[in-house]
């Protein structure tokens, strides 16, 4: 049964549905942040070390779509973590406007550690919930972000 928007709409849109997914992701990200502190990474920086690994994204213009960054924000950030000796900014071959952005021998250390942190993170996140549920979660915010990408 597809759910009708015109039913319980006090409930879902009147102040819980919204409000609930900025709420989560909030206080996700502020955790991620407090877990990232000790290895002087916040949860932005964290974001681009584990998309550069993951292959999710390789040149600014790609970062600022991965995360929804304007491209003066991103480059900032990016400066940041340069500034670190994480990431190294390297030319383009097919493009030479464009550069790569790639973790240096330091980021790709620090990627282990970055991981088990975040590993932290989710298991306290979802504590309490049950491997079922844990899918069952992912299955509908997959679902939300296909939806409104449409």
């Amino acid at each position: 049964m597809k759910f009708d928007p015109s039913l319980e709409w006090n409930q879902m849109f009147g102040g819980g549905f919204g409000f609930l997914l900025t709420h989560a992701r909030n206080t996700f990200l502020a955790d991620m942040e407090r877990e990232m502190a000790p290895l002087n990474l916040t949860a932005a920086q964290f974001l681009v070390v584990v998309g550069i690994a993951h292959k999710r994204a390789r040149t600014l213009t790609e970062f600022t779509a991965f995360l929804g960054y304007d491209s003066g924000a991103m480059k900032r950030l990016l400066d940041r973590i340069e500034e670190k000796g994480i990431i190294r900014r390297v030319p383009c071959l097919e493009d030479r406007r464009s550069q790569i952005l790639e973790l240096t021998d330091e980021g790709r250390a620090l990627y282990p550690r970055v991981m088990e942190a975040a590993r932290v993170v989710h298991a306290r996140s979802l504590d309490g919930f049950t491997a079922q549920e844990v899918e069952q979660f992912q299955g509908f915010l997959q679902r939300v972000i296909a939806s409104t990408a449409r």
